[in-house]
């Protein structure tokens, strides 16, 4: 031991040093990395490594089995699937014309995203916005939806986004 590290006092009287031999500390990190494994990852960000190593995403159990790589593809490509339904979201807020907004709902409804228009449906505070109220003498139009102020989207049964409308409301003016 004696061999592997050497002590020079320093000029000044309260420091000196250990110089340690390059080998010694390749030595120890080695022998530090073969006991220590690296916790496993799985999760949506995750990715298989080309040494099959998974990384990134949330920390597993360490005898928890990894994600084949045809799960951790599928659940990346949900991931890019969801963020590509929200820019077209925002792109179709943003749209000005007819036949830009008509193309990009006819695409979102060819992978599983419908527009919601609840026109004529009764008011449910539970799935509809109330974005204001329009008045009607027809008792029968109280509490229905006049209008959709801004069109709601559901993916494959899971709302994106609630319409916003305006409804019937009896003897306001």
């Amino acid at each position: 031991m004696a061999s592997w590290f050497k002590r020079r006092d320093s000029e000044e009287p309260d420091e000196s040093t250990i110089e340690v031999k390059a080998r010694v500390i390749a030595d120890a990190v080695r022998a530090a990395e073969q006991q220590q494994q690296p916790p496993r990852q799985v999760g949506p960000q995750a990715g298989i490594a080309a040494d099959g190593l998974v990384s990134g995403g949330d920390f597993a159990e360490p005898d928890a089995p990894q994600p084949t790589a045809a799960a951790v593809a599928f659940d990346q490509a949900l991931a890019e699937r969801k963020s590509l339904v929200q820019l077209c979201l925002y792109a179709l807020d943003r749209a000005k014309s007819p036949g830009v907004v008509e193309r990009l709902e006819e695409g979102l409804a060819g992978v599983g995203v419908a527009a919601i228009r609840p026109d004529g449906a009764r008011f449910d505070p539970a799935h509809h916005e109330a974005g204001g109220t329009v008045a009607t003498t027809d008792e029968s139009l109280d509490g229905v939806v006049a209008e959709t102020e801004v069109v709601g989207f559901s993916d494959r049964g899971e709302v994106l986004r609630a319409p916003i409308v305006t409804v019937y409301s009896k003897g306001q003016s």
